[in-house]
C-alpha cells in the first residue's frame, strides 16, 4: 500500500491555504492544485509498505510521538521550486516550528530506515506542497503571482500547533488521491 507520514493541519489553516490557492488560479496555468482537504506537512513518503511492514511503521510513529513535544507552526511564506520564475512544486513556508519539524523528520528518517525504509537522496525542507506545474502555459504570470503573494504572505502568518503525527494511506485515483488515516500518534503535551 501507498503510504505517507504528515502533520496534519486545522481546518482553517488548509482553507486559508487554499484561498491562496484560488488567488493563484486567477494566473490561468496548468497547475495540479492539492485540495485543501488534502493539504499537510509531509516528513516521509514512504511509497509502497508491506502489510508486515505497517505494525512496525505504527510503532515507530507512537515512539517517536511520546518523545516529541507539540509545537507551534507559523506558515508566512509562499514560493515554489525550484524558484518562484521556473515553478515546478509550489508550497508554503515554514517559519516558526521549522526546526522542529525538520528535527522530527530526521528523527523519523533514521528509525525508519531500521525496518528496511531507504532513507531520502534529498535533504529534508520543510514545506507544504499546495500545487504541482503540468505544463509551461501562464509560468510567466503564475511566477508574478507568486511573488506577489510571496510578498503579501508574511502579513497573513498562519499559525498553529502540531499536536499528531498521523501514517496516512494514499490511494491514486483520476480525480486525484483519496488519503485514508492508519495510524495517529499524539505528541506529547507541554
Amino acid at each position: 500500500m501507498r503510504t505517507f507520514i504528515a502533520i496534519p493541519l486545522p481546518d482553517r489553516v488548509r482553507e486559508s491555504l487554499g484561498e491562496v490557492q484560488g488567488q493563484l488560479k486567477a494566473c490561468a496555468s496548468d497547475v495540479k492544485w492539492v485540495e485543501p482537504d488534502n493539504i499537510h506537512l509531509t516528513l516521509k513518503f514512504l511509497g509502497e509498505i508491506k502489510d508486515s511492514q505497517l505494525n512496525k511503521v505504527s510503532l515507530i510513529l507512537e515512539e517517536l510521538a511520546k518523545d516529541t513535544p507539540s509545537f507551534a507552526v507559523v506558515i508566512c511564506s509562499i514560493g515554489a521550486f525550484p524558484r518562484i520564475t521556473s515553478p515546478r512544486v509550489i508550497w508554503a513556508g515554514i517559519d516558526k516550528g521549522k526546526e522542529e519539524v525538520n528535527d522530527t523528520a530526521k528523527r523519523l528518517e533514521e528509525k525508519l530506515s531500521l525496518i528496511g525504509i531507504p532513507k531520502e537522496e534529498r535533504r529534508f525542507s520543510s514545506h507544504i506542497t499546495i500545487g504541482r506545474t503540468r505544463s509551461g502555459l501562464n509560468l510567466d504570470k503564475l511566477a508574478g503571482g507568486l511573488e506577489k503573494m510571496s510578498l503579501l504572505a508574511n502579513d497573513q502568518r498562519r499559525e498553529f500547533q502540531a499536536s499528531k503525527i498521523t501514517l496516512f494511506k494514499s490511494t491514486l485515483t483520476p480525480k486525484g488521491p483519496i488519503y485514508a488515516i492508519l495510524k495517529e500518534a499524539n505528541l506529547k503535551t507541554n
